[in-house]
């Protein structure tokens, strides 16, 4: 019998082929970046049904096999030519293979001689890719697939980069659109990457044949493959182990094992170790608590009296990944505050929190209201509030009451860095990631989805790590790679955690601010952002710049905080705030509609939110006809102003 592994990025196929080329057995099962303890796994089934194979021949091929295929003393199957001898094999006048795995993405011509067109340095329009994305909609890639069935139309979003398309899909959540509408648009973003970066002007004409993971589960993805190349493809039988089979039929009869002898070696396999270190992050459980005791002094007013009948001030916080509110009481203590995921859908987390509100604090009035961050002007057109404000203003007037001297301030949230320099008491200089998401939350978030791990279990593994993997300071998608070569060196997640950690400060100190010496931040740094409540990174940030640093212990919170410090310092004494009460709470209503525009030749894809009455919010608008209510507009020439 043949035995053919394939190895990629995130999954293992494993097949046994008899000397017929026949198909006995056959798994596809996620790693988890454990290849080795997964493999070993499903060694153990095929010797459950088939017992001790003793005549056993085997090769392998893969993304992440060819160490494996050294250390199991076995060929190795360049993937691409696995998968044309399986083409071969199983299949009859195919023209074009297009493959998508877990971060390769391949187009092979096998007409007029093969061409093969890989992906190089970039993970964007892969399985990893639509993971991301489907993360970032808070459902699965299977639900995402679901309801792109019932889209009606499609946004132009950006595939070749992860980081790009959050940035054109988290507008579009906070604007209202229909997740239906925006899964079928990274359907069709996944494959305008693969035709214009893979097949780069060739044209994809013939039999097309569809392999791999993302392409044999995402049946709305084979669609928009088969609209735009107006064609009607195949994904065929076993279409997740064709590069798996080619190596089974590849399996050099030379190379011969028993199945036995192969789970020992795989089991007993030793790694190397051969990876870069960096000194742990705490020496000690004492030096841990020091460092707890020093951060836990910047701290602020609680106050749980439900009793309270006085004005309050509300702060709204609506970020890329998660919404922030916080309600103060007359004297600026903490009456009530929320930090939570935003799903993709901020405004009914909103409306919950205030009926919370009203419920637990039956007697306190609202005062005044702001809102802040990426869903700022929706927040505060749907719920009545008083002030809209831009985030530096809120993040800065919240870390004043920290540190009055405060003369720098950084800020890391889910996809964004924000880091403001202070001189005499005004805002001198604002530095802002503005390309990468690499050193925010959603960096280490989507290495703990990766890793299988919760974000907040995956942070404090590493906060003892013996030796933390050097990392460096990379792209998200080159980071993977590091992250899977130290993996299979021997190093344990807690490494791998700790060196994560690293990476963020890192990236924020060299990439963003682009500092030289500690002395460029200054002396009195407030550190902001739910991304600082890992104490690892904190750890890390103080550890790299040699100082000492102020957390506040509402670290997450403080855009919400400086928003409700914004309305309590701006409040109209003479008229009451239009926040919305209670009773108009309950009658509260949201609809979402999608039209084209038609006043100009742009046809911009406009959504419009309805909140009841005549609160209402206009998105995706390049001008601002579609929201001027037909008030006469004033033009700009600029050749007649010349």
């Amino acid at each position: 019998m043949k035995l053919g592994l394939d190895i990629g990025s995130t999954t293992l196929k494993c097949v046994l082929l008899d000397d017929e080329n026949a198909l006995l057995f056959k798994s596809y099962e996620r790693h988890f970046s454990k290849p080795l303890e997964t493999l070993e796994v499903e060694l153990g089934k095929i010797h459950e049904r088939f017992g001790d194979l003793e005549n056993l021949h085997l090769a392998l091929s893969g993304s992440a096999a060819m160490g494996f295929a050294e250390t199991l003393g076995a060929p190795f199957i360049q993937e691409v030519f696995a998968t044309k001898i399986a083409a071969e094999s199983y299949l009859e006048n195919a023209d074009i293979i297009i493959e998508l795995g877990g971060e390769d993405a391949k187009i092979l011509f096998l007409s007029g001689g093969l061409e093969v067109r890989m992906n190089g340095s970039c993970a964007g329009g892969t399985g990893a890719f639509i993971d991301q994305m489907a993360t970032l909609l808070d459902i699965s890639p299977t639900e995402m697939n679901e309801i792109a069935a019932t889209h009606t139309k499609t946004y132009q979003i950006a595939s070749r980069c992860g980081v790009f398309a959050k940035s054109d899909i988290q507008p579009l959540l906070n604007q209202g659109a229909r997740k239906e509408d925006i899964s079928a648009s990274i359907f069709k973003a996944v494959v305008n990457q693969t035709i214009a970066g893979l097949a780069q002007g060739r044209e994809l004409k013939g039999n097309i044949v569809y392999l791999g993971g993302p392409l044999t589960f995402l049946t709305e993805l084979r669609a928009s493959f088969d609209e735009t190349l107006d064609t009607v493809g195949t994904c065929p039988e076993n279409s997740l182990y064709y590069v798996a089979l080619g190596a089974g039929i590849l399996a050099d009869a030379k190379t011969t094992v028993t199945l036995d002898s192969l789970i020992s070696r795989v089991s007993h396999h030793k790694n190397s170790g051969n990876y870069a270190t960096l000194p742990p992050l705490f020496k000690s459980a004492q030096e841990y608590a020091e460092f707890e005791e020093r951060h836990a002094q910047a701290t602020i007013a609680v106050s749980e009296n439900h009793e309270y009948d006085g004005k309050a001030f509300l702060g709204i916080d609506i970020g890329s990944t998660t919404v922030k509110m916080v309600v103060l009481d007359a004297d600026q203590a903490i009456l009530f505050s929320r930090y939570a995921p935003n799903g993709g859908s901020p405004i009914p987390l909103v409306k919950r929190f205030l009926e919370e509100f009203y419920a637990e604090f039956p007697h306190a009035r609202i005062a005044a209201s702001a809102s802040t961050g990426y869903g700022e002007e929706m927040t505060k057109q749907a719920f009545s509030l008083d002030f809209g404000i831009v985030e530096t203003i809120a993040h800065f007037k919240a870390a004043k009451k920290f540190n009055p001297q405060v003369d720098f301030i950084i800020d890391i949230g889910g996809q964004d860095i924000k880091c403001f320099k202070i001189v005499d008491g005004v805002i001198d200089d604002i530095f802002l990631n503005e390309a990468c998401s690499s050193g925010c939350g959603s960096f280490l978030q989507s290495f703990a989805a990766v890793l299988d791990y919760s974000l907040e279990d995956f942070a404090k593994l590493g906060l003892f790590a013996q030796s933390p993997v050097d990392l460096g300071s990379r792209c998200t998608v080159f980071m993977n790679s590091n992250v899977k070569q130290a993996q299979k060196d021997g190093a344990t997640i807690e490494d791998i955690s700790a060196g994560l950690s690293v990476s963020v400060v890192k990236n924020a100190l060299y990439k963003v601010i682009r500092a030289t010496t500690p002395s460029e931040l200054g002396e009195n740094i407030v550190v902001q952002g739910g991304t600082f409540l890992n104490d690892a990174v904190l750890r890390a940030f103080e550890t790299e710049i040699r100082r000492s640093v102020v957390r506040p212990v509402i670290s997450g919170l403080m855009g919400a905080y400086g928003a409700a410090l914004y309305a309590m310092d701006n409040m109209d004494q003479s008229t009451a705030t239009a926040t919305l009460t209670k009773d108009e709470l309950s009658a509260f209503s949201h609809t979402v509609r999608s039209v084209t525009c038609k006043l100009c030749t742009n046809h911009c894809s406009l959504t419009i939110n309805n909140f009841g009455g005549n609160r209402k919010f206009v998105g995706g608008n390049r001008c601002e006809r579609p929201i001027s209510h037909g008030k006469e507009e004033k033009w700009y020439n600029l050749f007649e102003f010349k």
